[in-house]
């Protein structure tokens, strides 16, 4: 992989200084966000310099239950060609559910959620990543993503999955550092363990952003400074290996380009500090830096660190081998008693009631592929989003209050998100946009995208007199009317004759 070096993600609002900030060597643009055919100039002019563009994918949805769709793909590869970029990148996330594979309507999330980490999700993401590879004209690196939520019955820690992903398919890993500081905060997990049972070899580049904690809970929000805990994850990953590539994330909130840069310049004394630490105890974090054994399937997170107990005995006895027999065997029997105790591996009670024992799923897949691990997962996917954005029951060992916070936050980023791809609601509907758009997402979930839920919002205001004023009523419904058609209604041969012969009258 070649070095990156620093760099900034490239947004509209923040061209202008990102094009005269001083010392940026490359930068990321969300891929859906540009159009192959009509590049926006400031990346052009970026390209002319030198600087690498990389696109980063939000839309996959790699780690959903249905194969990645190909058209997904095709319109991705158009990006990295126009681009001329040397890598690409995606999320480790699902962002949709439903549909054929659950016999269910399909949902969108609007947003990045989290993949469980079972043997079923590392098996469909596997063969899911190794189809976006075949698809994809420069190697492909996956993020790790931050998360409100907890599955439960995970059977890996993110290291483990991350490592195993790697391991298996031969992808590279986009690491965001405040995401792990994210799960950190929310789930408890330890970003120094993540690190340590990563592998470092695989890194393509790093994420750094800002979030902001409320009621105990981190919220990855991409529009605030970059907290000092994350410098620190940045810091501990430098002290391990030298990334090839660091790049500062801001999406909403843009500040002064001095504010940025003063961010950037944190960001590169937090890789130093990292370099002189790695420097100084040279070659001390190599056994470190090794991945904490797998799990056997269906094995819990008590019954790992019995198992990895068990295993540093037999090493401190001298062999390695009887270490590795003893685990094997102790996280078999151990499976089996949790299995004999009705353990769920998978949320919601229809999935976990499919839940078979670990010989026989390990039978099916390699009998039939992923398909039955595709369709507990794609259950499983389907009645968490399902609770999320229709309201239905909680799945079976889910945070409830955490969900609450999970389906408020997609809610929040669905109106913010409208606002953008449809400027003219806010300003139609003035101060009651956000109230109005809130409501609405109460029984009423994404399916189609962003564009179609703002004329699908739009459609519900106009529809059973919900908007009052005569005034916004009126203009809405000029606004709906514009954009419902096949074609702008303004283009239309009888609109645009109407509105002439109504100019002509005028001037009379």
């Amino acid at each position: 992989m070649e070095r990156l070096g620093t760099g900034i993600g490239w947004r509209p609002e923040i061209a202008d200084a990102v094009e005269r900030m001083p010392g940026i060597d490359w930068v990321e643009a969300v891929a859906e966000n540009v159009c192959p055919g009509h590049l926006p100039e400031s990346l052009v002019r970026l390209r002319e310099r030198g600087v690498t563009v990389i696109p980063h994918g939000v839309s996959l949805g790699l780690g959903g239950a249905e194969r990645p769709d190909a058209g997904r793909l095709a319109a991705l590869a158009e990006r990295v060609e126009a681009l001329g970029s040397p890598l690409v990148t995606e999320h480790i996330a699902f962002v949709r559910a439903g549909g054929a594979l659950t016999a269910s309507p399909l949902l969108e999330a609007g947003h990045l959620l989290p993949v469980p980490r079972t043997r079923d999700a590392l098996d469909v993401l596997c063969e899911n990543v190794r189809i976006a590879q075949d698809a994809l004209p420069v190697p492909l690196a996956v993020e790790n993503i931050a998360a409100l939520i907890s599955w439960p019955g995970e059977e890996m820690t993110e290291g483990q999955f991350l490592y195993e992903l790697a391991e298996r398919t031969g992808v590279r890993l986009l690491i965001d550092v405040a995401n792990l500081h994210t799960n950190h905060v929310n789930r408890g997990e330890d970003p120094a363990k993540a690190l340590a049972e990563l592998p470092l070899e695989a890194i393509a580049y790093v994420h750094v952003a800002g979030g902001f904690e409320r009621d105990g809970v981190w919220h990855d929000s991409h529009a605030h400074p970059v907290p000092q805990p994350v410098l620190d994850v940045l810091t501990d990953l430098a002290s391990r290996v030298s990334p090839p590539g660091v790049l500062l994330e801001r999406d909403e909130n843009f500040p002064e380009p001095a504010e940025l840069e003063g961010e950037l310049g944190a960001i590169r004394a937090a890789l130093e500090k990292g370099a002189a630490e790695r420097s100084a105890h040279s070659g001390a974090r190599t056994e470190e830096a090794a991945p904490a054994p797998l799990p056997a399937r269906g094995a819990t997170r008590a019954q790992e660190t019995g198992s990895a107990q068990e295993k540093e005995s037999a090493q401190n006895a001298g062999s390695a081998q009887e270490a590795a027999s003893i685990q094997e065997a102790a996280s078999a029997q151990e499976a089996a008693s949790a299995q004999d105790a009705g353990s769920a591996r998978d949320a919601g009670s229809e999935v976990a009631a499919s839940a078979q024992d670990a010989g026989s799923e390990l039978a099916a897949s390699a009998q039939d592929g992923a398909e039955p691990a595709r369709q507990r997962l794609g259950l499983a996917q389907a009645a968490l989003l399902s609770a999320l954005v229709a309201g239905t029951p909680v799945p079976e060992g889910f945070d409830r209050v955490r969900l609450g916070v999970q389906a408020r936050a997609l809610a929040g980023k669905r109106a913010d998100v409208v606002a953008k791809v449809a400027p003219e609601l806010p300003v139609i509907l003035g101060d009651g946009y956000r109230r109005a758009f809130l409501g609405y997402t109460h029984g009423h979930p994404m399916t189609g995208g962003y564009r179609r839920d703002a004329l699908d919002f739009a459609g519900y205001l106009l529809a059973d007199g919900r908007c009052e004023d005569a005034r916004v009523r009126a203009e809405l419904r000029e606004w709906w009317l514009e954009r419902s058609g096949p074609a702008p209604r303004s283009r239309r041969p009888g609109v645009r004759l109407a509105r002439a012969t109504r100019r002509v009258l005028l001037r009379r």
